[in-house]
């Protein structure tokens, strides 16, 4: 026998999730009831200009009360493809449209608690092409050699799990380009 589902409800319906409450019989007969994060799923960009950087953001998450250091990242919109909505989320979040989007992987975000499922893209050959941010966010655009990476993320700056796991996903690809390994020493950082 495997996991049953005896119930589940909706206990709460936000903006962009909502949290399902489903009480399971597991496999070995106990009974459990489990909160879930219903999510429609989101994009993660690893945008790379002519010029050898990488593009980030800055933003307020209140969820941990802190601006932190992410690549752009979004929301699917009910229905909408996952290559539709990395357009869009790069112009909206770094004003750049990408010429070229490379599909690097999928994966849950955080599967213990969330269904929410992300799509990374590299996005390259930027040009700009800048679309109203979001009402609700205030964004700061960065531009990273990626050399700095490594540094960013022993020092504790770079701390987004979306983002470390776009990164590792690009790397290959990086590597491929010309890019050097993030801790050579090879040229200096700006």
């Amino acid at each position: 026998m495997g996991v049953q589902v005896l119930d589940s409800q909706i206990a709460y319906r936000g903006r962009a999730l909502s949290v399902r409450r489903d009480r399971i019989r597991l496999a070995g007969g106990q009974e459990t009831t489990l909160d879930v994060v219903d999510h429609a799923g989101a994009v993660t960009l690893v945008p790379f200009d002519e010029h050898g950087y990488l593009w980030f953001v800055r933003q307020y998450r209140h969820s941990v009360g802190s601006i932190l250091l992410e690549l752009p990242a979004g929301t699917l919109e009910p229905g909408e493809p996952p290559q539709v909505c990395a357009e869009r989320e790069c112009r909206e979040e770094i004003g750049m449209a990408p010429a070229r989007l490379t599909h690097l992987g999928e994966a849950f975000l955080a599967p213990g608690y969330s269904t929410e499922y992300m799509h990374f893209y590299l996005a390259t050959e930027l040009t700009a092409a800048p679309l109203a941010a979001d009402s609700d966010e205030d964004i700061t655009v960065e531009r990273v050699r990626p050399d700095r990476i490594a540094a960013l993320i022993a020092s504790g700056e770079l701390r987004d799990a979306k983002s470390l796991a776009a990164l590792y996903l690009a790397r290959p690809w990086l590597e491929a380009h010309g890019l050097r390994q993030p801790d050579s020493p090879a040229h200096p950082s700006p």
